[in-house]
């Protein structure tokens, strides 16, 4: 099996001021080709901290990709730690300067061509990958049969070049392994236990099946993950252990194949042909986003409110004074009548909703940071939740929130 070690160079990224999602996205790829990252740096664009990196990746691994520090300017340290790392030099690359030119006219931007000139010099020793979505090119160097890959740090840029590029050149130089996956998403275990329950399980595993536990809020999701030359094999493989698992776990398991439980549910709703819709508070419109990021979602998701306001929550949702008056605004009562009032607007046979106290302050009632009611609210059955979650800040309280409403709804309609 091939290793690759990423890094990602930018102090933009060592700050906090930017994510790396690069990382994620290109470690994902690889290892649909079979190609596991063993290593991930992060480090600032500076000479000799990319050379030492550099030096370090390749004593882990045969494949490094490195993201950021690829500027238009003189200034440019990668290629030049690039260059000296590889004892090369840099020069105009011909080819590369035809493509900035073509990209720049197209673009109707002829007037900066000069101005970005720099990026196409080049390491001589370089293949160069064109960019199609920006100025700088991605420049592969190999040395002792290990190869070295350098993208820009633009997320648009990375994806298309990865995917397009650099995958498919990895695939045909290497004779690689498929490596494929199936997520198996457990709740209402805790970890620990689970593991004990499923232990001779997973000790007959077949030496090419791993077994990685990814505890998700109040979910447990088990990764299996099988090596092989035969896609279809390890497809059969991970079905035939997935069945043995099923008896042992039972009514716990969810789901054998997706890994988000947003599209768990989208499954679930288009199979079972109902509609659902959200009155949403202290979660402000989450619960509606995560649903609506799921391709085909229109089929299911009729519409949400986010009556954040109480007065909102009484006109738009039909919610009563009295119940505010008598139980507050955060209360197992007006969330019953938030789903309620939600389900006769949308006409729907699902209706969720949400009141509590993401933070930092109190609620308006004096209900103490992190406490919240959500209501599920199926055809004319409905349940309504507390919970207390003083520990988590504001938008990982929302997030949590949300993720365990829509994790509580799959439970719910799996057992109907």
């Amino acid at each position: 099996m091939q290793n690759a070690v990423l890094i990602t160079i930018g102090d933009e990224i060592l700050s906090g001021n930017t994510v790396d999602t690069n990382s994620n996205f290109i470690a994902t790829e690889l290892k649909n080709i079979g190609i596991k990252v063993v290593q991930i740096f992060t480090i600032s664009d500076e000479i000799e901290i990319i050379k030492n990196t550099l030096k370090s990746a390749f004593e882990l691994g045969n494949l490094v990709i490195t993201t950021g520090g690829l500027g238009p300017t003189r200034d440019d340290k990668t290629k030049k730690a690039l260059a000296e790392f590889f004892d090369d030099e840099i020069a105009l690359d011909d080819v590369t300067f035809k493509h900035l030119r073509s990209y720049m006219e197209k673009r109707g931007r002829i007037e900066i061509l000069e101005r970005n000139r720099e990026q196409a010099f080049v390491p001589t020793k370089s293949k160069v990958f064109q960019n199609h979505y920006g100025t700088a090119p991605c420049m592969m160097m190999e040395q002792d049969g290990k190869l070295s890959f350098s993208l820009p740090g633009v997320p648009y840029e990375v994806k298309p070049l990865i995917k397009d590029q650099i995958v498919p050149f990895l695939k045909d130089k290497f004779n690689l392994n498929f490596i494929t996956t199936r997520i198996v998403s457990v709740v209402g275990i805790p970890e620990s236990i689970l593991a004990d329950q499923i232990e001779n399980w997973e000790l007959s595993l077949p030496e090419n099946l791993a077994l990685s536990y990814l505890p998700v809020g109040t979910r447990v999701k088990l990764r299996l993950t099988a090596t092989g030359t035969d896609d279809n094999v390890l497809q059969s493989q991970l079905e035939e252990e997935i069945q043995k698992l099923i008896p042992i776990i039972g009514d716990n398991i969810i789901a054998t194949s997706e890994d988000k439980i947003e599209k768990i549910l989208g499954e679930i709703l288009s199979r079972k042909k109902l509609t659902i819709s959200m009155a949403e508070s202290c979660t402000g419109g989450q619960l509606s986003l995560l649903l609506t990021a799921i391709p085909g979602s229109s089929k299911y998701f009729f519409g949400g409110v986010v009556a954040y306001e109480t007065q909102k929550k009484i006109d738009l949702l039909n919610v009563s004074e009295s119940s505010v008056e008598r139980f507050t605004v955060v209360s197992e009562e007006v969330s019953s009548e938030m789903a309620k009032g939600c389900q006769n607007l949308f006409k729907t046979d699902i209706a969720l909703s949400t009141t509590g106290v993401a933070g930092p302050g109190k609620g308006e009632d004096g209900k103490e940071v992190g406490l919240v009611y959500y209501t599920i609210r199926v055809k004319n059955e409905s349940e309504t939740f507390k919970l207390f979650l003083p520990h988590l800040e504001r938008q990982d309280f929302i997030y949590f929130v949300s993720q365990k409403i829509i994790q509580d709804l799959v439970g719910i309609l799996i057992r109907k």
